[in-house]
């Protein structure tokens, strides 16, 4: 999909939809696969600009700090940038993140969230998704510069379903 092109539609992915089904790699290379996770487990997708920057450190690190929240809702924080392999495994490795970091390279499954942007210093719109077993998208949290509210919606959500 041609991001930002007039014309061209990006898909809105909201509460109540199917979450749409990817397989990226993980910052240590190994494919990880949406549908795999949420057969075990609930998952908060957490989309993010730019893996070392001071924002996403933030919410990132918000992330890791909350683990063991996530944990006791059996839920699986996942986060996914256009990051390189090599990036991510870089960020994961600095920061002690200990979940899954995707590499979304060519923004494929971005576009499919409708998250995708043609800003080079920020090609990801911050958006988190909560994802039930069923698959079903429980919540969308949007907010590009409260880092925080990320986690702490994602939890809320977790807590309500």
């Amino acid at each position: 999909m041609n991001r930002c092109s007039p014309g061209v539609r990006i898909p809105v992915v909201d509460s109540g939809d199917v979450a749409p089904d990817f397989e990226l790699p993980d910052q240590h290379g190994r494919p990880v696969r949406l549908s795999s996770l949420l057969s075990k487990a609930p998952v908060a997708l957490f989309f993010f600009p730019l893996a070392g920057s001071g924002g996403c450190t933030k919410e990132m690190c918000g992330v890791r700090d909350r683990s063991t929240d996530f944990a006791a809702f059996g839920a699986q924080p996942v986060g996914i940038s256009r990051d390189p392999v090599e990036r991510q495994l870089r960020f994961a490795e600095d920061n002690g993140l200990d979940f899954p970091l995707l590499a979304d390279v060519d923004g494929t499954v971005c576009d499919a969230y409708g998250v995708g942007r043609s800003m080079a210093a920020a090609p990801v719109k911050r958006r988190t998704f909560v994802i039930g077993r069923h698959g079903r998208i429980t919540d969308v949290v949007r907010s590009e510069f409260r880092f925080g509210k990320h986690s702490d919606k994602a939890l809320a959500a977790l807590r309500t379903s």
